[in-house]
């Protein structure tokens, strides 16, 4: 049975989860109006992926016999001024997302739940790989610039994730 207080911490993790697939179709949403279809492709993809971050916590909670209390879900602003803008925004999200992992991990251990400290570790790993592709591209649009050539070949090469 997992704890009332590890319960709705994870409750607004599930939140958390869901609010980054929410900013996530907002800046997909953002590089179709602006006919980059790459970098929407790239964004609507890992808005899926936050979906099933949210999904797996969600899963945890049912599993370890909490219930699931689903929050209001905060509206992500809609427009950027550049590719560049977008993916510091990312990268900085990616941090803010770390940090309240490495919370719930302190709280896992602090009330001795092994189990869900477990559960952590996947998080963990995968905030890691999150950073990294984050800070990737923006290096990346760093690199390029406001070269509109350069950031064509990008948002073609950021169309290609499965």
């Amino acid at each position: 049975m997992i704890s009332k207080t590890m319960e709705q911490a994870l409750n607004k993790q599930v939140n958390r989860e869901l609010y980054s697939a929410y900013l996530y179709l907002a800046m997909s949403s953002h590089f179709e109006s602006v006919n980059m279809k790459g970098f929407a492709k790239w964004m609507r993809i890992q808005a899926k992926e936050e979906q099933m971050h949210a999904l797996k916590i969600y899963d945890y909670i049912i599993t370890r016999g909490g219930t699931v209390s689903l929050l209001d879900i905060e509206a992500p602003k809609a427009k950027w001024s550049s590719a560049g803008k977008v993916f510091d925004e990312v990268y900085s999200h990616e941090q803010k997302v770390t940090a309240m992992i490495h919370g719930l991990v302190d709280l896992a251990i602090k009330e001795k739940d092994h189990a869900t400290f477990e559960m952590l570790q996947w998080f963990v790993k995968e905030q890691v790989e999150e950073e990294q592709h984050a800070s990737e591209i923006v290096n990346q649009i760093k690199i390029v610039g406001d070269i509109v050539g350069h950031l064509f070949y990008l948002d073609h090469q950021l169309g290609k994730r499965e």
